[in-house]
């Protein structure tokens, strides 16, 4: 789940990072009355969950309340990457003479949080790493003893601080790692963290996502979820409990596991298609289940065949057979699908399948040859 910039560092300045301090409007109107309140230039920032705003013309420096009104009408209602702008946030422009990243995420091959850090504040750290990947600095954090005050210092001397910034950018780096820890998160980013003239350092962006599966224990920051920026695909697939994203090729994927999920995609991909999601139904799924994941694949117009794979442990092939028939019989669609079932009740499935009139491979690979030609046909 991501939060916003402002939600993000308003969490933050609760674990002393200091932060700008500004406040969201929803109308051109209120933005200026902030801009007024605050007395100085503002920056009117684009609210909505996806990065690249300032490249989109999301964010604008306004010198007075007069250009921050006039900025926050042309942002507000603007479409950035499909989402639309329903609110900005109004910070105090910081005047700065220096920007560095500072952030965090979980490195799966290490099995540990990583802080990475980068004097090249303000890029994408994506592209900081294939153009520049020796600015960029990195921790493993022992997830026992958590980030110690001496590999923060270390990264603040790593990206070349004056040394007597390194005290304030160790003591930001340490409530950051507590930021991540508390709140279950999968990645937290200040970027960028600017560098004053005054020599303060101040956390002038902030992203936070956490991670779905830790929400239970925090229904305080549950409720920070906005709806508005999900589709409406992954707001039936939340209800629904399923793992859901949405990708922008043609074959529409419906498996039971994460990793045979994956192992999916990359042979449709290897066989020359596009997999247009990724949708893990998980074990054990009723047939309820798989028609509600049936439908939200169904709903992209883009889907030119589906291929259902499905391994029969927990999940059995028939309940999963009678889901993908009921789901037929809920929501009409002539988009091709190939289903391939092996293990619990398969045959059974492969039946009902073959009732319906729906093709049956007998492997993964002969699956995704049939969805890939049938999508290429069509």
């Amino acid at each position: 789940m991501k939060l916003h910039e402002h939600q993000s560092k308003e969490i933050f300045a609760r674990y002393g990072i200091p932060t700008p301090k500004g406040k969201v409007a929803y109308d051109a109107e209120s933005a200026r009355e902030i801009a007024k309140e605050l007395g100085r230039p503002v920056v009117v920032k684009a609210q909505v969950l996806v990065g690249g705003r300032g490249k989109a013309g999301g964010v604008k420096l306004a010198a007075s309340p007069d250009q921050a009104e006039q900025y926050a009408e042309e942002i507000l209602g603007m479409n950035i990457k499909g989402l639309p702008v329903r609110k900005v946030l109004i910070d105090p422009a910081v005047p700065n003479k220096a920007e560095v990243y500072l952030g965090i995420v979980v490195d799966r091959t290490k099995g540990a949080p990583v802080m990475m850090a980068s004097s090249a504040g303000g890029m994408e750290i994506e592209e900081v790493a294939r153009v520049s990947p020796e600015k960029i600095m990195r921790q493993t954090i022992d997830p026992v003893l958590g980030l110690q005050p001496f590999e923060a210092r270390e990264l603040g001397y790593g990206i070349g601080l004056d040394k007597k910034l390194v005290p304030e950018f160790a003591k930001i780096a340490l409530a950051l790692y507590r930021v991540f820890a508390d709140t279950d998160a999968s990645l937290v980013e200040i970027n960028p963290l600017f560098i004053s003239k005054e020599d303060k350092l101040i956390a002038a962006d902030g992203k936070l996502v956490l991670d779905d599966s830790a929400l239970d224990r925090h229904h305080d920051l549950e409720m920070l979820r906005d709806a508005d920026e999900e589709n409406e695909a992954e707001r039936e697939a939340r209800r629904a409990g399923l793992s859901f994203v949405k990708l922008e090729g043609n074959i529409g994927c419906m498996v039971n596991g994460a990793g045979l999920a994956m192992a999916t995609m990359d042979v449709i991909k290897f066989y020359g298609g596009e997999p247009a999601n990724f949708l893990d139904i998980g074990g054990g799924a009723k047939a309820e289940k798989v028609a509600a994941a049936l439908r939200i694949i169904l709903s992209d117009p883009n889907v030119k065949a589906v291929l259902l794979n499905i391994f029969g442990g927990i999940t059995r092939g028939d309940e999963v057979a009678r889901g993908i028939v009921e789901a037929l019989n809920q929501v009409k669609t002539d988009v091709p699908m190939v289903a391939r079932i092996v293990g619990t009740n398969a045959e059974e499935g492969r039946r009902i399948l073959a009732n319906a009139n729906l093709r049956t491979a007998p492997s993964l690979e002969e699956g995704a040859k049939m969805a890939v030609e049938i999508a290429k046909s069509r």
